[in-house]
């Protein structure tokens, strides 16, 4: 009796350590390739392969980016340097989500996803079934320059660990002191138009109602039609929110979050949607909308459209990119930067700014790849002073020369002798514009409209408005991830369907309290409680 209770002793001591194991941090080690692969690997320098290799790339497309990628002057021109050859399958937007999905159900994946956006998710997901591998050691150990911005920044290193303390990415970073990339599209205000009326740029909402109420009752453009268009953007409703939400106190943690921010009075996380502010923000863009302040096909506007307008000079203001490189210097040269606006209560900040970690999705490794350690070489180049200039500018002599004042871009770029525009002429040489790539943007060599004198002007105005702490998007456990797929699809569904009916008078506002109870319905406390949790484990991180 007494062997059988000390084997039976030694068996639970056994299933104990086991249990441990099973629960102890579930973050895997990364793949390294094997030893023949090592050997072929310089670890600093370049060529970083002594002899050659192929990868297999499945590549997202942007419609403005060169149309083969086996084929143009900065792939071509690495290529020599790493001695790593690339096989680029390129799949534009339209089918990108199929054929990502399919690579991914599939035995025949690539070795590499990149610019694919592939859901955060699906990250998980297939990260946790071995699809994509961790890279946590191999960043430490094969892309100090990814390493040491990661170092630097701990709140993008958190925002890119999931749940099981793994890395799966190499992310878009905007450099978090590249803050008129962070806003992007800004607000404009026709300036002339201004001087015109005898007006001051607006400070409040209310202000803001007055002037476009001018815009819309006066012949500006001097046409003789009344066809003036007080305020306009694209992307229906949801860029004029970011200029008018500050106002109101709600969305005050960034773009990336359009269902949950901070309470300002408890500090905790809260569906704003269904607050008392956001309701007066409805009103407010409602009033706007009834007295045709708003353009009124706005939530069908397309961009042709939209520059067609501009060209006919029909503007007020607008919340969108750069006017001068949208509209030309003519038309754009009226407009000057908005203001950060004030609301009703006294509120005044500015919400329209995003998290400098972007597009987690956007350079996974996958099972296949043979090379892990030299594919991480290849793509940390781009993250040095050196790669940075040759990914955003193209080749020295050719695309750009080095002059005293830094870099600069050739004339035949800048003022191509076919008429192409900057993005065009540079698809010609490299991969940007267009596209979300998995480097850091800099203000240093970045040749978007962010980057020109007067949006570093329209961002300068709005330094003192801008919320102190932007959130990341956050990860989910795969348990966290299977609700939310429904949950948060149904929710943010429902929620733009009632915001467009409240602005547009579809939606009357004694219907506010039958909304409200439908997004209770709509198993609401579950969401909150998974976005809580979330949250939690982004702050400790």
């Amino acid at each position: 009796m007494k062997q059988f209770k000390k084997v039976m002793l030694l068996m639970f001591l056994a299933f104990l350590l086991l249990l441990a194991a099973c629960n102890k941090d579930s973050k895997q080690e990364s793949k390294v390739g094997n030893e023949e692969s090592l050997k072929n690997l310089n670890k600093t320098d370049m060529p970083i392969v002594k002899e050659e290799i192929e990868l297999n790339i499945f590549a997202g497309k942007s419609a403005t980016t060169a149309d083969d990628w086996n084929d143009v002057l900065l792939l071509n021109e690495y290529e020599k340097m790493t001695n790593m050859k690339i096989k680029w399958n390129q799949v534009p937007a339209d089918g990108l989500e199929e054929k990502r999905n399919l690579a991914l159900a599939s035995d025949d994946l690539p070795d590499v996803f990149y610019a694919a956006n592939i859901p955060v998710s699906d990250i998980q997901k297939y990260g946790a079934q071995g699809t994509f591998i961790p890279l946590n050691d191999l960043i430490e150990e094969y892309a100090p320059n990814i390493a040491k911005v990661l170092d630097e920044n701990p709140d993008i290193k958190k925002g890119l660990t999931f749940p099981d303390g793994n890395i799966y990415s190499i992310p878009t970073v905007y450099s978090p002191e590249f803050t008129s990339l962070l806003t992007g599209a800004k607000g404009w205000i026709n300036g002339e138009w201004l001087k015109k009326l005898g007006m001051d740029n607006p400070e409040t909402t209310e202000e803001f109602y007055a002037y476009l109420k001018a815009v819309k009752e006066t012949d500006l453009n001097g046409n003789g039609e009344h066809d003036e268009i007080p305020l306009s953007s694209v992307a229906q409703m949801s860029r004029i929110i970011h200029w008018i939400s500050g106002a109101f106190g709600v969305q005050n943690k960034g773009q990336l979050h359009t269902l949950v921010d901070e309470d300002p009075e408890s500090s905790d996380i809260r569906f704003f949607p269904i607050t008392d502010p956001y309701k007066e923000m409805l009103k407010y863009l409602n009033r706007l909308y009834e007295d045709e302040l708003i353009e009124q096909n706005i939530y069908s506007l397309e961009v042709d459209q939209h520059l067609a307008n501009a060209a006919a000079d029909r503007y007020g203001a607008v919340q969108f990119y750069n006017p001068i490189e949208l509209y030309g210097e003519e038309i754009g040269g009226q407009f000057i930067p908005g203001n950060a606006l004030e609301g009703p209560d006294g509120t005044k900040m500015y919400t329209g700014i995003t998290s400098p970690l972007r597009s987690l999705g956007n350079f996974l490794i996958t099972k296949v790849n043979e090379n892990p350690e030299a594919t991480l070489r290849w793509i940390d180049y781009f993250w040095t002073d050196e790669g940075s200039k040759m990914f955003f500018m193209g080749i020295e002599g050719v695309t750009y020369e080095e002059t005293a004042e830094g870099p600069k871009l050739k004339e035949e770029i800048t003022n191509h002798p076919d008429g192409l525009t900057l993005t065009q002429a540079l698809a010609e040489y490299i991969i940007n514009p267009g596209g979300n790539h998995p480097v850091m943007v800099t203000d240093d060599y970045f040749t978007g409209s962010e980057n020109a004198p007067t949006d570093k002007e329209a961002t300068e105005n709005l330094m003192p408005y801008l919320i102190d702490e932007v959130w990341p998007s956050f990860t989910y456990t795969p348990e966290e991830n299977e609700k939310m797929a429904i949950l948060e699809t149904d929710l943010s569904k429902y929620v733009s369907e009632m915001q467009a009916q409240f602005i547009t008078g579809e939606a009357d506002f004694s219907e506010w309290d039958a909304y409200v109870e439908q997004i209770e319905k709509m198993r609401l406390d579950e969401y909150m409680e998974i976005q809580k949790e979330a949250y939690k484990r982004y702050k400790s991180n």
